[in-house]
């Protein structure tokens, strides 16, 4: 689709072996990819974004968070794993970042989506086909509120941290004198 546009830079690859050369991206990202990967291919992609990191660049990864908020969603997004702090810290340092910020986010929906993942699990999870609510956009009025406490949470993420929340978002840094790998 990309270069029926005109991009002339778009690839199609797995994340455990980008056809880049090393060290030539100032960011690279992954938002809701590694939580759906085994844990080799996990490790692999992490490992690959160090590589094709330069020196003194950024990543920044999202990813699923707390075990506990395992439900319905998990089987839709295909979920292998939910990360905390400590895990995916370890993820990421292991593969050479340092990390820069560590947080938990959709912290505001943290309750209430905890009680209904633990409805999940306690009644059973749905099949897949079953579990399409997960993803529906709730009503105007629902979603006008969402919105605005989830910006509330942004603003209060620029100077502290959260303690639970369905998501985990790491800022991650290449040591300017990183060795290639």
């Amino acid at each position: 689709m990309g270069r029926e546009r005109g991009c002339t830079g778009v690839v199609r690859a797995s994340v455990a072996a980008v056809p880049f050369a090393s060290a030539v991206f100032d960011l690279v990202t992954s938002f809701d990819v590694l939580y759906a990967l085994d844990e080799r291919t996990e490790r692999a992609a992490v490992a690959e974004m160090f590589r094709i990191t330069r020196p003194g660049g950024y990543a920044i990864v999202n990813v699923a968070a707390m075990p506990v908020l395992r439900g319905d969603h998990s089987i839709l997004s295909r979920e292998v794993r939910r990360y905390t702090r400590a895990s995916l810290h370890e993820l990421i340092a292991s593969a050479g970042f340092r990390i820069e910020r560590l947080t938990y986010t959709n912290a505001v929906l943290f309750l209430p989506m905890l009680g209904v993942r633990l409805f999940h699990r306690i009644r059973g999870l749905s099949a897949e086909s079953d579990a399409a609510s997960e993803i529906a956009v709730p009503p105007a009025v629902v979603n006008g509120v969402l919105s605005v406490l989830l910006f509330l949470e942004s603003v209060w993420l620029r100077v502290g941290v959260n303690p639970a929340g369905g998501s985990l978002l790491c800022l991650a840094r290449k040591p300017e004198d990183a060795a290639p790998r």
